[in-house]
């Protein structure tokens, strides 16, 4: 069972593709629906709103301990932030359980939103990405190996058991990056 972060975001889309590769989910707004998971995606959407919101329902403590815990975890866009240690810039409640310093909005605002394809490390064909507002990594960890780049930034990244993509996968109908997330929960 994975477990969808519900509290804004591309929740349905994420359900869909996961639900498209067999996998059962469960959408997680209260601390109680964390327990029994075995991977957790957190949706891009606005990621202040998502950090405000699980501040008030109590959920930011028990997240970043199961995450820390060992729970595999993939976060898309602001999904990425949440997960990241430090942002580059400004203030907002985050994770802190990727070891990576994360731009907000770096390609630019809703307007420059865009699609390309992107190489991938592990896939052979190009990923069809989708970019909405989309942040980038400014600095990444010892730890954390770069699986994906965009204009010499990267935009795709693993750290055990944790897997982050500024872009949205969840908006295409391609299932390998959901199926590389599905992958990491068997690896637990």
């Amino acid at each position: 069972m994975i477990g969808i972060l519900a509290l804004q975001g591309d929740v349905r889309e994420h359900e869909l593709m996961l639900e498209g590769l067999g996998v059962s989910t469960r959408q997680v707004r209260k601390v109680d629906e964390l327990d029994g998971l075995d991977g957790l995606v957190i949706p891009g959407g606005e990621s202040t709103t998502i950090g405000r919101l699980a501040t008030l329902y109590g959920l930011m403590e028990p997240l970043r301990e199961a995450i820390a815990g060992g729970l595999p975890t993939y976060g898309t866009c602001a999904g990425l932030i949440l997960l990241a240690d430090r942002l580059a810039e400004g203030t907002q409640p985050l994770l802190g359980v990727l070891d990576v310093v994360v731009r907000r909005n770096a390609f630019g605002n809703q307007n420059d939103s865009f699609e390309a394809d992107l190489p991938i490390h592990g896939m052979i064909d190009p990923f069809h990405a989708v970019f909405i507002r989309a942040p980038w990594i400014d600095s990444v960890g010892d730890s954390v190996e770069v699986l994906a780049s965009w204009e010499g930034h990267p935009i795709m990244v693993r750290q055990g058991h944790i897997l982050a993509s500024a872009f949205h996968p969840e908006l295409t109908k391609d299932q390998r990056v959901h199926h590389l997330f599905v992958t990491m929960t068997k690896e637990i």
